[in-house]
């Protein structure tokens, strides 16, 4: 990816998001960053203890099946959103932003801050579809496009790595609706985990 970077472009979006993460902090904005993953029912090897020489193997009978993830990460509070499905598609896209409506589109008698939300430029983000969702949103909900073949800018990354290399590890899953129902699980789990949440309580000075 680095290869097909645009350097000053990965570095202005850079710059960009420095002042909406600030922006974010200061309760001026609520910051989402968005993406998708998958995960299989067949084990997720990721790194291990185990005896000098010895391979670590784990049972995964049968054909694995993927369990797409589109998800969303709000930067202050580190909450992960995630909507799941059988596919990477613009309704699956649609289906998270719906989501997000309730919790942080405009609701009677409460001010909120607009939102802003980060995406690649991913088919499935630039599709007509999901534009049009965007564009219908465009009252509360903006996005911000990140340079391309720059995912190291995307904070949603490492909780794809935390879920996938911690959470679901080592597991093998008897089919798709168990992988699913785990997902959500750790999902749970990560979110009520106050030490992932290290931005929550802090304030910007004046």
């Amino acid at each position: 990816m680095k290869g097909r970077q645009d350097a000053q472009a990965v570095e202005r979006s850079g710059l960009r998001l420095q002042l909406l993460k600030a922006q974010a902090q200061a309760g001026d904005i609520a910051l989402l960053f968005a993406d998708e993953s998958e995960a299989l029912t067949h084990p997720y090897l990721a790194r291990a203890w185990a005896k000098r020489g010895a391979d670590l193997r784990v049972e995964s009978p049968g054909q694995a099946h993927k369990v797409a993830m589109i998800g969303a990460l709000d930067f202050v509070s580190r909450d992960l959103i995630v909507h799941t499905s059988r596919s990477k598609r613009s309704s699956d896209v649609t289906a998270l932003l719906e989501r997000l409506d309730r919790m942080y589109g405009p609701k009677p008698g409460e001010a909120r801050p607009p939102t802003v939300i980060v995406l690649d430029n991913a088919p499935v983000h630039t599709s007509k579809a999901t534009l049009a969702a965007l564009a219908q949103r465009s009252h509360w909900l903006n996005p911000e496009w990140l340079a391309k073949y720059a995912l190291e800018l995307n904070d949603i990354e490492r909780s794809w790595q935390t879920l996938k290399a911690q959470r679901l590890a080592h597991k093998t899953f008897k089919d798709p609706d168990h992988l699913e129902t785990t997902i959500h699980e750790e999902l749970a789990a990560m979110n009520a985990n106050k030490s992932s949440r290290p931005l929550a309580k802090q304030r910007i000075s004046a």
